[in-house]
């Protein structure tokens, strides 16, 4: 099962989404909570966030998916008990939620909606929200026998290995053969032979790594092999050129300037410097 969640403002119109009929919607579980239409359980909503003008993303949205094969085998009693071990595991106890259940395509999902400020007026703290969305979610697959987001993982790892071989083999190719000096000659001989290299960048413009895809196959370069995380292509390319930005930690990509996190700029460097020694005891 996989966990996602985010603080919203749009509560109503989740609320709508959520009881989309045309979605064949279900309610598996309403705390604290009468309403019976999107219009209703808005307001009761909007009542307790009332007690807290200054939180404005002041509802919490979760989507928890199982997977495939489990959906088909949970009754709705199941499905709301997921989204109360959730809630628990997140420590949202004692406050409004509402979890319907979308069954209109093969994969069933609960869309789970939390009222983020409790009877008190105090906002629940959404820190790390999506990745202790994660975790929680795992803890409860682990607790009701489902599969876990690490087991789907690791299924959809093992069932692509020979694609994860190949990507892997022609990337070393690139690497050993042309010897690419800078990230934009690697995507262009990566290119050449069929697979796309997809720079990862944040909103704070730094590069945290690449995906590759490959006969419709997108992976990021973490899934394929450990050789071929960010930090480790950047340091292979490093090795046949300078390509930090005068020495700073930027770095061009398609004549854009991104910045390195902090493991990028010591690797590289550590790289570079290596480079420079070894030439130095050449000569």
């Amino acid at each position: 099962m996989i966990g996602k969640g985010k603080s919203i403002s749009h509560t109503s119109a989740s609320m709508a989404y959520g009881w989309n009929q045309e979605k064949s919607a279900i309610v598996v579980l309403k705390e604290y909570l009468a309403g019976n239409t999107p219009e209703e359980l808005t307001r009761e909503f909007q009542i307790i966030q009332d007690m807290n003008e200054n939180c404005k993303k002041n509802t919490i949205s979760f989507v928890l998916s199982p997977t495939i094969e489990d959906g088909k085998k949970l009754k709705k009693k199941e499905l709301g008990d997921i989204a109360k071990k959730f809630l628990a595991r997140m420590n949202l106890n004692n406050r409004q939620a509402v979890a319907f259940v979308h069954k209109d395509k093969a994969h069933t999902h609960i869309h789970l909606y939390v009222n983020r400020i409790d009877f008190k007026g105090k906002a629940y703290p959404d820190g790390f929200i999506g990745k202790r969305s994660i975790e929680a979610a795992r803890q409860v697959a682990l607790e009701m026998n489902l599969k876990t987001a690490q087991e789907i993982q690791v299924e959809k790892l093992n069932s692509l290995k020979q694609i994860r071989r190949e990507i892997h083999n022609l990337s070393e190719h690139v690497l050993r053969k042309n010897s690419p000096k800078t990230l934009d000659d690697y995507i262009k001989n990566m290119k050449l032979r069929g697979i796309d290299v997809i720079p990862s960048i944040n909103k704070g413009n730094k590069l945290q790594g690449f995906r590759f895809k490959y006969k419709n196959i997108s992976l990021k370069g973490s899934e394929i092999d450990r050789s071929m995380s960010g930090g480790k292509i950047t340091n292979a390319i490093a090795g046949n050129g300078h390509i930090l930005q005068n020495g700073s930690k930027t770095i061009l990509i398609s004549n854009k300037v991104v910045e390195l996190g902090a493991n990028f700029v010591a690797n590289t460097k550590q790289q570079s410097n290596q480079q420079i020694a070894n030439k130095g005891l050449s000569r």
